[in-house]
């Protein structure tokens, strides 16, 4: 486990989460910030890119499609499996904190994976979870806050990693669907078993179709069923 120590690394125009997770991946040699055919790239160790993104896969897709057909490439994506979120005053000292109700899960990459499914296709991408513990800062604006009624997220800071999943291929993605599933199914049986969103089975099935994992066999009432090729 990685407790965080806010280095400084980077820190440059950079969020706080976003560094803190660079520190945790750092090793002797890396290059931070590297300019590789046109693009900044956070970390460079030797041949291989490794990229970190928070959240908003398809602002990467551009970059990693020119990219990978000379580098192999590894994605970075941390997903907070606890939160806890601080509270600030007008003068900037915390008021409050409490821990999020929220857990998120390995299947909570596919709300981002939805956006470059087909790139796990490509013999030079690989794509690393990481389960973590954060801290979450936030600030009162009531303009600009109505939808949390106005409070702001100001900062997330890294407590902790806790865990860690790295994909190679569709293969390794395709081992999160719950081994109890019926075949065929339905993306309400995937929900279940998983106790997760409907949306997000329907996410899953749709990135796993796209790495050609599963295919559609029919239906059963209004839902389509699939099954693996």
């Amino acid at each position: 486990m990685y407790m965080s120590q806010h280095s400084d690394i980077g820190r440059l125009n950079e969020k706080s989460l976003h560094a803190d997770l660079k520190q945790w991946l750092m090793q002797s040699g890396d290059q931070f910030e590297v300019a590789v055919a046109g693009f900044v790239i956070d970390i460079v160790r030797g041949n291989k890119l490794i990229e970190i993104q928070t959240r908003n896969f398809g602002a990467m897709k551009r970059k990693l499609t020119h990219l990978l057909p000379h580098h192999p490439i590894r994605l970075i994506h941390p997903i907070a499996q606890e939160k806890w979120i601080v509270k600030l005053s007008p003068d900037g000292q915390p008021q409050s904190r409490r821990k999020s109700p929220k857990r998120g899960t390995t299947a909570d990459l596919f709300r981002e994976l939805v956006a470059i499914p087909r790139l796990m296709l490509h013999d030079n991408f690989s794509l690393e979870l990481l389960l973590i513990q954060e801290e979450e800062t936030r600030t009162f604006d009531s303009k600009r806050g109505w939808r949390r009624k106005g409070w702001l997220t100001q900062e997330r800071h890294l407590l902790a990693v806790t865990a860690s999943h790295l994909f190679h291929t569709p293969a390794d993605l395709l081992a999160l669907l719950p081994p109890t599933l019926p075949n065929p199914f339905t993306t309400a049986h995937i929900a279940e078993e998983l106790a997760i969103p409907r949306g997000l089975a329907q996410k899953m099935v749709y990135c796993l179709r796209q790495m050609t994992m599963i295919e559609a066999v029919g239906k059963d009432g209004r839902s389509v069923l699939y099954a693996g090729k």
